[in-house]
């Protein structure tokens, strides 16, 4: 199959999810019979230290329609979905998850509103089946504080289960950042976005692959990546407690100048302030220490992952190289 055939791929990160695949398979060859042209189907293996790895391999050798991509180690979720997008051939590129809280069925909907003339669909949750409170408050908590910190409109309650179009993939290749908030990166580019909704069902089997420190290590670049925010809180809280000094010592001059008979000779209040001053100066080092940080890690140009195994590739594109990535022996 050439690869200018192709008009469908599907990219789907995987972690350990031995006990989904059985089904998702099943519900994958559905989807790949629906669709009106030749599709491929993209696994990358995140570091999977299961079965997974065996089962996508042996499934990549054996049907034409599926390929493989075993990274060397564990990069994470959207440095795997990158890896996918990069080596994806399809005029259409849906990135959905494994774990099936990403329904197959939605992309029929998505190809239709693609057809008519949107370069992004993405898939928005009106319903997170078989999530806690927490989980769900904190979601909120988080698209809320986004969209009002970022500068480009990222939608709530989206993902990364969408389907992009050939030119939106072909600019976003040309976004090398290691600190990658794929959805934020999309929203960025613009183009003709649109959007399909869904009630998101719970897990099939297997473990969450974001529990609560990934999900704030997401937040955490989402608010860096696509926001000044923090830098001009720090400025702000800079103010604010210089003010405060200020108003403090004017009353202490006024006191001296009066009846200073009031003035305790204590440490209680100098310590209480001067605790107060460090805490925030070090709050203020730690926001522009994560920025510094994140130019740090640009400027080295490491790979953004490095490929260990590759499987259901034709030898021309296996031969062409990409600048994010990295192969073993290479």
């Amino acid at each position: 199959m050439a690869a200018r055939q192709i008009r469908y791929s599907i990219v789907i990160p995987v972690l350990n999810e031995e006990a989904v695949l059985p089904v998702l398979l099943r519900r994958i060859n559905l989807l790949l019979d629906s669709f009106d042209g030749p599709a491929e189907v993209i696994f990358v293996d995140d570091g999977s230290t299961d079965c997974s790895p065996i089962v996508l391999q042996a499934l990549a050798k054996d049907d034409p329609r599926y390929r493989y991509i075993g990274l060397s180690r564990n990069f994470g979720h959207q440095i795997a979905i990158t890896a996918g997008m990069d080596v994806a051939q399809g005029e259409a590129v849906i990135v959905m998850d494994a774990d099936l809280q990403d329904p197959p069925e939605v992309v029929a909907e998505m190809v239709a509103k693609w057809k008519g003339g949107n370069d992004v669909v993405y898939a928005r949750r009106v319903s997170r089946d078989g999530e806690s409170r927490f989980k769900r408050a904190t979601a909120r908590l988080f698209y809320d504080l986004l969209g009002r910190m970022s500068h480009v409109p990222i939608p709530a309650n989206v993902g990364d289960f969408r389907l992009i179009d050939r030119k939106v993939i072909d600019a976003l290749r040309q976004m090398p950042e290691q600190d990658r908030f794929v959805r934020g990166m999309i929203a960025w580019l613009g183009f003709t976005q649109t959007e399909v909704t869904f009630r998101r069902p719970k897990r099939v089997a297997g473990e969450t692959k974001y529990p609560l420190w990934n999900m704030i290590r997401l937040a955490m670049h989402a608010a860096l990546g696509f926001s000044d925010a923090p830098l001009r809180l720090a400025i702000w809280c800079g103010i604010a407690v210089s003010g405060f000094a200020l108003v403090y010592g004017a009353y202490v001059v006024v006191l001296w100048l009066g009846d200073n008979s009031h003035l305790v000779a204590g440490w209680a209040s100098t310590i209480v302030i001067v605790s107060f001053l460090c805490g925030v100066n070090m709050l203020m080092t730690g926001i522009l220490g994560l920025y510094v940080g994140r130019i740090h890690a640009e400027v080295k140009r490491r790979p953004l992952y490095v490929v260990a195994k590759k499987l259901g590739f034709e030898r021309e594109a296996e031969k062409s190289a990409h600048p994010n990535v990295r192969a073993v022996g290479e």
